[in-house]
């Protein structure tokens, strides 16, 4: 833990700033390895630092797999968003129109705020040991269908505050009603949509599968002490956070996404067009979006028990995307993000 070790590989001298910042983080216990991937489109740098095993050390890879938590939402949506260029759903309809029954006041809530978390459906994670971002012991290595999850929804309320509420429940919901309208199973259609075409070699849905693929770094909860919580089967999670990719693959869809490449124009402008949080970003239909002192980026982050992930991109083309396993502290928000001012804005401040 106390080894601090990096790892560079670079085409041009585009965002060697982020490296110092990183050590940092690492230094300071916010994480035992970071990688981060900086691109304008024509330079690319990509780097790590931190330990792979705080056991036995070794450099972590540059282009090492990590689990990406609620940027799976991001796929999804994007799913959605070709049902809907192709006729098959439509985003102001009832979700009871398509899976009658299945949602309490399904009648009343749309395919939209599913998407951009507005119905109001209580977040099944919030129940004790339903959580992937808190240790579970054995429990870990459970199996999950989504409708039992969405049993453990469904028997409660949210406040009727008028706030707007992160669900991951709605993710379940969606990932449901892409099997629907397909026939398959959500994780198939995300690898013929989008996988597949853009040549994402390295993005997987895990489905049951526990492990993490090689080269990775490995994921930890404090205990206080670490324990390492790499494996894990992720089935919890499901269409809501259970796909694993790289920082090379993210950057792809990402831009792939945000250039207009998956989608129709319009459904990309609905995408973007967000409700305000209160939470520090905007949130469109599986897309954040951050005010910068230079701009607008758009991504998503996400965080699944070992590993935290951030991709952003600004409509420059400007992209950072970033894995960061937490030590016996997360990192913080002003640490992350000014990283982010750095790579997007050009100062830290």
């Amino acid at each position: 833990m106390n080894v601090l070790v990096a790892a560079t590989v670079a085409t041009g001298g585009q965002g060697a700033g982020v490296r110092p910042e990183l050590e940092t983080i690492v230094a300071g216990k916010g994480a035992t390895a970071a990688l981060a991937r900086v691109s304008d489109g024509n330079r690319t740098w990509s780097g790590a630092v931190g330990v792979r095993d705080i056991e036995r050390g070794g450099r972590p890879s540059p282009s090492g797999y990590f689990r990406i938590g609620s940027v799976t939402k991001t796929f999804v949506a994007t799913v959605l968003l070709q049902l809907v260029d192709e006729g098959k759903v439509r985003l102001d309809d009832p979700i009871d129109q398509y899976l009658p029954g299945l949602v309490p006041g399904g009648e009343r809530i749309t395919v939209r705020q599913l998407l951009n978390h507005t119905s109001h459906l209580y977040d099944y994670m919030s129940e004790p040991g339903y959580s992937t971002n808190r240790w579970r012991g054995d429990a870990r290595f459970r199996s999950y269908q989504p409708r039992e999850l969405l049993k453990v929804a469904f028997a409660k309320k949210l406040p009727d505050d008028g706030k707007w509420h992160y669900s991951n429940t709605n993710y379940v919901v969606l990932g449901l009603l892409v099997e629907k309208l397909t026939g398959k199973p959500y994780g198939e259609e995300v690898s013929r949509r989008i996988l597949r075409p853009l040549g994402l070699r390295h993005t997987l849905v895990p489905g049951d599968r526990a492990g993490v693929p090689s080269p990775h770094a490995k994921g930890y909860e404090p205990m206080p002490d670490l324990v390492d919580a790499t494996r894990m089967n992720p089935s919890l999670d499901w269409a809501a956070g259970e796909m694993i990719s790289t920082t090379a693959d993210l950057e792809r869809f990402t831009s792939a996404l945000l250039s207009g490449k998956l989608t129709s124009a319009e459904s990309l402008r609905a995408m973007r067009t967000t409700v305000a949080t209160g939470v520090g970003f905007g949130y469109g239909l599986g897309l954040q979006a951050y005010t910068l002192p230079c701009g607008t980026v758009w991504g998503h982050s996400g965080e699944l028990i070992g590993y935290q992930t951030f991709a952003f991109r600004s409509d420059s083309g400007k992209s950072l995307t970033m894995s960061i396993n937490p030590s016996t502290r997360n990192p913080s928000t002003e640490e992350v993000m000014g990283i982010a001012v750095k790579v997007f804005c050009g100062s830290a401040s």
